[in-house]
């Protein structure tokens, strides 16, 4: 049973899957499960458990009823997508060539934890990623 996993409300369906498949295929060497446009939703496992689920924002507006709201808003982030690799520069350049931008490049962050490295990028539909080894 997949317990807890994130399932990222992406405005730009289309992008978001692209910007992922290249990404977590290159990184984790993971293909998505499924893949369903008509419906916006793909989401990917990792070793046998949900590892990130996609859904398009504007389908989970109409379904709970806020579609009629604003879509954007200019505020501090609110979540982000921590991924876990071997080498944070190595994998900042993997994600920049699916289109990711650095906010915060890899640098070692021994206030956070002894040996932790990490970057801080943003994704083309806009969420928030860090990058972190130990």
């Amino acid at each position: 049973m997949d317990a807890l996993y994130p399932r990222l409300l992406v405005r730009d369906f289309p992008a978001a899957v692209d910007f992922y498949r290249g990404l977590l295929k290159e990184l984790y060497d993971v293909q998505p499960v499924k893949v369903i446009p008509e419906a916006q939703y793909a989401n990917w496992d990792l070793e046998g458990q949900t590892g990130l689920v996609l859904f398009g924002r504007s389908m989970i507006a109409a379904t709970i009823g806020t579609d009629a709201l604003p879509a954007e808003t200019t505020a501090q982030d609110a979540s982000m997508l921590v991924l876990k690799v071997d080498s944070v520069d190595a994998a900042v350049e993997v994600a920049e060539k699916f289109g990711a931008t650095v906010l915060a490049p890899a640098q070692d962050r021994p206030q956070w934890g002894p040996s932790l490295r990490t970057a801080h990028l943003r994704a083309p539909d806009g969420t928030l990623l860090e990058l972190q080894s130990y």
